[in-house]
């Protein structure tokens, strides 16, 4: 019994010793982190990056890239059913408007011509008979009118089976190429069935987009340089023709360009173009780099080095150019501006500028 009670005072006693030897290391170390503290507050720095505030004129060339598109393009469509009896050009066949692609025989429509031209041939002779009439009193005003509203209703009618016939003649409405073809002799088409595709490349639209901030250097009737990837280093002569008023889903605006020159008919619709918008040099302005900012450009802060400390400004941001931004005011010339370190910065802290 005693030896055991002589144990248990031995090992009450060891941990004794043992928390007395922790508290005090403890506290030791407590000390040694406040003189650390002290000691980072009053001499530790912030290594940062710096670029100095510079007036230069910003560049807003903008290439923008997109497909050619021919200037007009159409699919013609039959207006009238009946069998196709002639086919008068094939793809590849350069047409111009107002000539005959192809004939559909429409029989009813011979015959309802032939029946017009009988009742107007009828009307014109009703119509003299009675006018002879009328001058020896043979007949009365009434029927001499009734006899000149039946020819002029005879007249009408023959004009529009005219017309009628006139369909059956496919005509094309533009100048242009037969992209394609979807009728042979012998078929019969309904009201409506497609029979020619005719694109006109002798000019051609290169569609692209812009953004909000490009859009707003840009107007119809400025020149543009067009380049294909086709035709490495040679330049074609374009002319904006049409700029969106509203953005798209991307809020990008289209822009159309039209090629002037396209000898041999170089260009193809659906090549791809790239366009080069050259604008003129703009009044010198001060830009920073964009990571100046901190968190991001809307924030509107920036921090400068003076003196070996960090110092915050509020500062109005104008256009972004990329990765560049305007400042309109907020800083002057010469001052340098930190690109880097401001997560680690307050207004006050000093800092070591990494060259």
């Amino acid at each position: 019994m005693k030896k055991i009670l002589r144990i248990l005072l031995a090992v009450v006693i060891i941990g004794g010793s043992l928390m007395l030897i922790a508290s005090v290391l403890k506290k030791n170390k407590e000390k040694a982190e406040e003189k650390t503290a002290v000691v980072a507050q009053t001499n530790a720095t912030v290594s940062v990056r710096t670029s100095e505030v510079v007036k230069t004129s910003p560049e807003l060339d903008v290439i923008a890239n997109g497909n050619f598109a021919p200037s007009q393009e159409l699919s013609f469509s039959a207006e009238k059913a009946g069998r196709v009896v002639n086919v008068l050009v094939k793809e590849g066949s350069y047409v111009t408007k107002g000539q005959v692609l192809a004939t559909i025989r429409v029989d009813q429509l011979n015959v309802d011509l032939s029946s017009a031209e009988a009742a107007y041939q009828t009307a014109v002779t009703d119509f003299d008979r009675y006018t002879n009439a009328f001058k020896t009193g043979g007949v009365t005003q009434q029927q001499l009118d009734q006899a000149r509203l039946q020819l002029s209703n005879a007249k009408a009618k023959l004009e529009a089976s005219r017309i009628n016939l006139s369909d059956a003649s496919i005509r094309a409405s533009i100048n242009g190429i037969v992209n394609a073809k979807y009728i042979e002799p012998g078929s019969v088409v309904a009201a409506g069935t497609k029979l020619f595709d005719i694109v006109n490349v002798s000019t051609l639209k290169l569609m692209v987009t812009v953004n909000e901030a490009q859009v707003a250097n840009l107007k119809t009737g400025k020149q543009v340089k067009v380049r294909a990837s086709v035709f490495p280093g040679k330049e074609f002569n374009g002319a904006i023709t049409f700029i969106a008023p509203k953005a798209d889903a991307s809020l990008n605006f289209p822009v159309e360009i039209t090629i002037a020159n396209n000898p041999g008919q170089q260009l193809k619709a659906g090549m791809y173009g790239t366009a080069v918008f050259d604008f003129p040099d703009q009044a010198a302005t001060i830009i920073v780099p964009r990571t100046a900012f901190v968190g991001s450009v809307s924030s509107g802060e920036v921090f400068v080095a003076d003196n070996g400390v960090a110092k915050l400004k509020k500062v109005t941001a104008g256009r972004i150019f990329g990765d560049k931004v305007e400042v309109i005011n907020g800083l002057q010339e010469a001052e340098q501006v930190i690109t880097s370190g401001q997560i680690n910065l307050a207004d006050g802290t000093k800092i070591s500028v990494i060259k």
